[in-house]
């Protein structure tokens, strides 16, 4: 059992409670436009490409590619591990970037475009949050 404390819960908004309901079910959560169908990310009320105020929430694949990272140096926080990543992932969804933390590959095997995919790690206050790691290849390995 490690003592550092759990990472802080995400503050949700009016337009983002959804995705961050989604996390804490470990299902990774998308606005979509209803009329033109174009991902919106982060959530709002506006399409921006049509200006409709009609979303839909759908479920996304949570399977992603590597476009951007980053490792954190200074100063440290204590609700990360050691050797924290940060990535710039997009996903499988066209049009959706976000960031997250990358897990579970050494920082001499990341290469930009690799396949990822989401899972979920507990927050304080019951939260969860989204994580990204390299695709499982057949046969269960990374």
């Amino acid at each position: 059992m490690t003592d550092a404390p759990l990472r802080p819960a995400p503050q949700p908004t009016r337009d983002s409670a959804f995705f961050w309901e989604g996390c804490q079910r470990g299902v990774l959560l998308g606005q979509r436009c209803r009329q033109c169908e174009t991902f919106r990310f982060p959530p709002r009320p506006m399409c921006p490409a049509c200006q409709s105020l009609d979303p839909e929430i759908v479920e996304l694949s949570g399977r992603a590619t590597l476009y951007s990272w980053a490792k954190p140096v200074h100063p440290p926080l204590p609700m990360f591990p050691p050797g924290n990543l940060i990535a710039l992932v997009e996903l499988e969804e066209g049009g959706i970037r976000m960031l997250s933390n990358l897990c579970g590959v050494a920082e001499e095997a990341i290469e930009t475009g690799m396949p990822l995919e989401v899972f979920f790690v507990a927050t304080a206050s019951d939260g969860a949050v989204h994580q990204f790691r390299p695709q499982a290849r057949p046969g269960g390995k990374a």
